[in-house]
């Protein structure tokens, strides 16, 4: 099909259509509510539903509710609202369903400002939620890859049974690219007979499905956890995905960097590249799973002594970056929160002071 110009956020709204997923329930909260603005006007259009929550606490459980149901549904937040579904998407992990979030993220902590941040790292990579639960998490770097991304994650929650996160700074959101919506990516819902509470007339005779996530026996709760970990430790075996870019010959520093802050990244690699100062770089597009044997390779390679976390945060990532070199080289951050992004200029600079 023919490209077409389109906001990031109601690129997203029309990907989640596209994917085959009519159930979109939502509260307002800049910088994504567009993504409500354009829905509450397609979803009718396609035969769809959207309920707009008084709160996002009550939209986490609205969500828990149609997953459990065995229906596919979204939801589309910015940091604090995500913050106030967390308790839910842990009830929903651990209850086995799968779901779809959207975290368009701004900065913080607190209120914080409206202006693009990767300041949700941490929360939605390791602290989504209380108890032992992970998200899938995906991370795009424009608003066509956010499109296939979100048309992915629809069967990837069904897969596993777990909550998907599409992880997106506000840039995501609020500028215009032109996309596609692939025909490839349009699924059909699987078949939730074997789970799901959809009604008894769908299953075999006198099977009953529980979806629950009370486990009052030590011993059964202990399994359960153990179940959900199996899931983890298989999308780490089967979901990592990451670019690796000027990483083919040899490079003295190797730039990890994520999102539209990888484009930045990329930008000042070529006009290093001009200068004759080769800088390699690793951009995860699962964040969780991380992918730290391409990292490692990366950092591994004789010519390379220096990694930079680059990111729009206060280094939340570089935890994980340290993690997958494991002490061969000296690994360091740079990055803001506030709103503004780093320039090209600005990340030649601690190139040359750090690396070169």
């Amino acid at each position: 099909m023919a490209k077409v110009l389109m906001k990031g956020n109601e690129a997203i709204g029309e990907a989640a259509i596209r994917a085959g997923c009519l159930n979109y329930f939502a509260y307002p909260i800049t910088p994504q509510s567009e993504v409500a603005e354009y829905l509450v006007r397609r979803m009718p259009e396609v035969g769809g539903v959207f309920l707009q929550g008084e709160s996002e606490v009550a939209v986490g459980y609205m969500i828990f509710g149609a997953a459990g149901a065995g229906e596919r549904v979204f939801t589309t937040s910015s940091s604090p609202g995500i913050s106030l579904m967390s308790e839910a998407i842990s009830y929903i992990a651990a209850a086995q369903c799968p779901a779809v979030f959207v975290n368009i993220m701004r900065g913080g902590p607190g209120l914080g400002g409206i202006l693009p941040s990767q300041a949700d790292y941490l929360q939605a990579t390791k602290g989504i939620g209380h108890g032992d639960c992970r998200l899938l998490v995906m991370a795009p770097a424009s608003v066509q890859e956010a499109v296939e991304m979100v048309m992915k994650a629809f069967p990837l929650a069904e897969k596993y049974r777990n909550p998907v996160m599409i992880l997106g700074d506000g840039l995501i959101g609020q500028m215009m690219e032109p996309v596609e919506f692939p025909d490839h990516l349009k699924t059909e819902p699987t078949n939730k007979d074997a789970w799901a509470t959809n009604g008894m007339d769908h299953r075999k005779a006198n099977t009953r499905n529980l979806v629950k996530s009370l486990f009052l026996d030590p011993v059964q709760l202990n399994d359960n956890n153990l179940a959900l970990k199996a899931k983890y430790d298989r999308m780490r075996a089967e979901e990592v995905m990451s670019e690796s870019y000027h990483t083919d010959g040899d490079y003295k520093g190797l730039i990890v960097s994520y999102g539209t802050m990888s484009r930045v990244c990329r930008t000042a690699i070529d006009m290093l590249a001009a200068d004759g100062i080769d800088v390699g770089m690793v951009r995860p597009q699962t964040v969780f799973p991380f992918p730290e044997q391409a990292v490692a390779e990366a950092a591994n390679k004789p010519s390379c002594t220096h990694v930079l976390s680059i990111e729009m945060s206060m280094g939340q990532m570089i935890e994980d970056v340290e993690r997958s070199v494991q002490g061969r080289v000296p690994v360091s951050w740079y990055g803001k929160c506030g709103g503004d992004i780093p320039t090209p200029e600005e990340v030649i600079d601690v190139v040359k002071e750090r690396i070169a």
